[in-house]
């Protein structure tokens, strides 16, 4: 097991440091919509390699600086694609697909159906999300104007709580939801509990039975922080997870506790993966640092724990999450960085 203390994160961040200093690219940005047949169109965020100079541009309460709808620049480039917590968007990770897009990703990021800041109407459906995520898959593949510059064979992804959960259903993992019932008799102060509670006990599949959907094998490898239900998933239900894992979890994550969440899910992978845990962190810190604009709309997802300083977490953070997907989606040819 890898786990990383606070001695290891002050590395990765000077690690970070000397990383950005040897990036080439720019990130170019543009705001779409990927066709989903069976619901609404879904709003994406696409960040990628470019060389036209950054600016920041404000979108509703957040603030990023890249080049919008700037010259991509590369070919054969990974694709990332990204997947949020309940009631995001697709902007929460911006720096983290900012970090990616700087070192020769392309990165799209979902605003999931249902399940977004502005509407929660099926934010317990959430088996609804990796056929959602395969759209965005197909959009950029296919639809998407700078396509061609993709390496359709170097796809990875990233996802951050019920997106962690998005993302091991993506990979192969089929949870079992006949454990809901009895964890939240057990546990009912659980944040998915609650939103359990709320739904009705519906998740979108049968609680009784384990639910089968098929993964896409077009990801190759995944990032997953703090999942949500990690204790759905046994080892018969990860079994046919086969892609390279990394995991993270959150030392003081009052949503999601250990260790029945992340901790679950390291046990039941049929391979070890690359393990963090974040000393002194909370559920919120894996979400990009906050400005001014959203901090006093939004302070119970902006605040962190005294002495936590989530900028410079999110230095090594996105730096660990790149170099991990250079190394697992990496071929040796076509690569613009």
């Amino acid at each position: 097991m890898k786990t990383r203390t606070s001695k290891l994160l002050f590395a990765l961040t000077a690690f970070a440091m000397t990383f950005a200093g040897t990036c080439v690219h720019a990130a170019g940005f543009q705001h779409g919509f990927a066709a989903d047949p069976d619901g609404k169109p879904l709003e994406i965020g696409i960040w990628y390699p470019s060389q036209t100079a950054v600016q920041p541009i404000a979108m509703g309460p957040t603030t990023m600086s890249v080049a919008v709808n700037g010259a991509a620049q590369g070919k054969a480039l990974p694709l990332v694609v990204i997947s949020h917590g309940y009631s995001g968007s697709f902007l929460v990770h911006f720096d983290t697909a900012i970090a990616l897009a700087d070192a020769g990703f392309v990165v799209a990021a979902v605003t999931h159906t249902g399940d977004n800041y502005a509407d929660q109407s099926r934010s317990a459906n959430v088996m609804d999300r990796p056929r959602q995520i395969s759209r965005v898959i197909d959009h950029m593949l296919s639809a998407w104007d700078g396509h061609a510059m993709i390496d359709p064979t170097r796809i990875g992804m990233f996802g951050y709580s019920s997106g962690g959960f998005t993302t091991l259903v993506s990979i192969g993992g089929i949870p079992d939801f006949s454990k809901v019932g009895p964890e939240c008799r057990q546990y009912p102060g659980d944040f998915a509990c609650q939103l359990v509670a709320r739904s009705g006990g519906n998740l979108g599949a049968p609680l009784t039975s384990r639910t089968s959907r098929s993964a896409d094998p077009r990801i190759k490898a995944a990032v997953v922080a703090a999942p949500a239900l990690g204790f759905a998933f046994s080892p018969d239900g990860l079994n046919s997870v086969k892609v390279p894992v990394q995991l993270w979890r959150a030392e003081n994550d009052a949503l999601l506790p250990h260790p029945r969440y992340a901790e679950a899910v390291r046990l039941a992978l049929p391979a070890t993966p690359e393990y963090f845990v974040v000393p002194n962190a909370g559920h919120y810190d894996f979400l990009a640092p906050c400005g001014a604009a959203l901090a006093s709309i939004a302070p119970s997802i902006c605040s962190s724990a005294v002495g936590f300083d989530r900028t410079a977490f999110h230095t090594s953070f996105n730096s660990a999450v790149v170099s991990f997907l250079n190394k697992t989606l990496k071929t040796g040819s076509g690569v613009a960085y």
